[in-house]
């Protein structure tokens, strides 16, 4: 059986697509409230 390539970090993917990372800038906001007013379970990525 060949290794899977692609195994992603918790860390990275807390920092890139993170609730306060989103906060951070301008459209990461537009994101939020655009999952917002579609009712999304999750917001963004935690943990």
């Amino acid at each position: 059986m060949t290794k899977r390539t692609l195994e992603g970090t918790s860390r990275k993917r807390r920092r890139t697509s993170g609730f306060r990372a989103r906060m951070r800038t301008a459209t990461g906001r537009r994101v939020i409230r655009a999952r917002r007013s579609k009712g999304r379970a999750r917001l963004s990525v935690s943990g």
